[in-house]
């Protein structure tokens, strides 16, 4: 905790040793961090000890389909000039994994903390958070997680009268529309690329217009409101109007606009646009992902895409054809065990690269590219594609699961 003023109490020291130890105990059978086990028992001894744990930190909550981890990483940066910060960077975003993130540091001052979207509502209930960041919603999970507008309106309900402040994507009408219940929003035009989760109004159910980058319904007139922070090609435009250079050693276009939207939560806590984006440099690689690694004398830079939204944005930062693309999609627990969202992804873009195929779900993944008219060859394993890939450097994409086998596998 930061400071001693309100020291846990009894139960709540022991819930903290508890979950320590079968973490530690986790780790030691190779069992992964033990975040997650070591939290979920935690939280068993102690169920309030998430909110006592939070009640001496500012809080910063990060939640969005897809960009939250490098979010969360970037703000933890920027964060890092106005003191302490602890924060889930692992990216164990649930309830049991945040516990356990903040359990393991007792001087922080900042709080900035991951959420999945499942569960933004009852961790900023239990946090009280100063400051929370909305990216974007979009359909992930098909299986398990319900329809991009009812996790809006979960948003809505749940952060409705927060004295959180919001930093809100504006350029997402499912974001605005859940964050329209909240009465202190700063708005960020941070784009959206993806746009087929909001064709349809999510006030009204009206068909959306989008003339240009702006966006209104034409039945009951609910609409883009006008940004204080804006991402314009390679800088930040602050509320008064300057611009301020991005420069990330992170690729693509989806990671300046994380860092517009972490600039405008930095600066909720004071620290200048200038300060957050120099510190910003800094994160090279967020839980391997943009990693390039050595793996049979080739350069592989691994990629991590969930969903039709992160699909869509990493075709757009790979290097141009001949490049060789290796792609890996798995159905396991974690990623959602329907993989009806690879219809949902326009494959075209991969046009004139080399494609490897591999992973759990290989054959649904070659059926889809098939379709979409596209080079490709089914391989057993990385080793293989590798072994097949032409010269140069190698894209790898791979949804959750599929990602974590190949970070084992090049021993990353």
């Amino acid at each position: 905790m930061a400071g001693n003023s309100d020291p846990l109490s009894p139960r709540a020291k022991l819930a903290v040793t508890a979950g320590k130890a079968v973490a530690a105990a986790s780790r030691a059978a190779g069992r992964g961090s033990g975040s997650v086990i070591g939290g979920r028992v935690a939280l068993r001894l102690d169920p309030d000890l998430l909110g006592r744990l939070a009640q001496n930190l500012d809080v910063t909550l990060v939640s969005a389909t897809n960009g939250k981890t490098t979010t969360t990483r970037l703000i933890a940066e920027a964060l890092r000039a106005a003191g302490p910060v602890v924060s889930n960077a692992l990216g164990a975003n649930m309830p049991a994994g945040i516990t356990s993130a903040l359990a393991g540091s007792s001087e922080a001052k900042f709080g900035v903390i991951e959420v999945d979207e499942k569960y933004l509502a009852g961790v900023a209930r239990d946090t009280d958070p100063k400051c929370i960041a909305l990216l974007n919603l979009s359909r992930d999970q098909l299986d398990r997680a319900a329809e991009t507008r009812m996790l809006a309106e979960n948003w809505r309900e749940g952060l409705a009268g927060t004295k959180a402040v919001i930093v809100a994507n504006c350029d997402d009408p499912l974001v605005v529309w859940a964050a329209s219940s909240s009465p202190n929003v700063i708005w960020v035009a941070a784009g959206q690329m993806w746009k087929d989760d909001a064709w349809s109004c999510p006030s009204c159910g009206g068909v959306m217009q989008r003339p240009g980058d702006d966006w209104f319904c034409g039945e009951c007139g609910f609409r883009r409101p006008t940004p204080t922070w804006a991402l314009s090609g390679d800088h930040v435009l602050d509320p008064h109007g300057s611009a301020w250079p991005i420069h990330l050693q992170l690729p693509g276009r989806a990671n300046k606009a994380n860092a517009a939207s972490s600039a405008a939560v930095a600066a909720v806590f004071g620290v200048p646009p200038q300060v957050a984006l120099e510190r910003m440099y800094q994160v090279q690689a967020v839980a391997g992902r943009y990693d390039v690694v050595q793996f049979q004398n080739r350069d592989l830079r691994l990629l991590l895409a969930k969903n039709p939204a992160g699909w869509l944005e990493t075709f757009s930062l790979i290097d141009p054809p001949p490049t060789p693309v290796v792609l890996s999609v798995n159905a396991r627990g974690a990623d959602g065990t329907d993989t009806s969202w690879l219809w949902d992804v326009d494959y075209t873009r991969l046009t004139g690269h080399p494609i490897f195929v591999i992973g759990d779900r290989k054959l649904d993944l070659a059926v889809r590219l098939e379709v979409a008219n596209q080079h490709f060859q089914v391989c057993e394993n990385l080793d293989q594609a590798v072994q097949m890939c032409p010269p140069g450097r190698i894209e790898v994409i791979a949804n959750y699961t599929a990602f974590q086998d190949l970070r084992r596998r090049v021993g990353n």
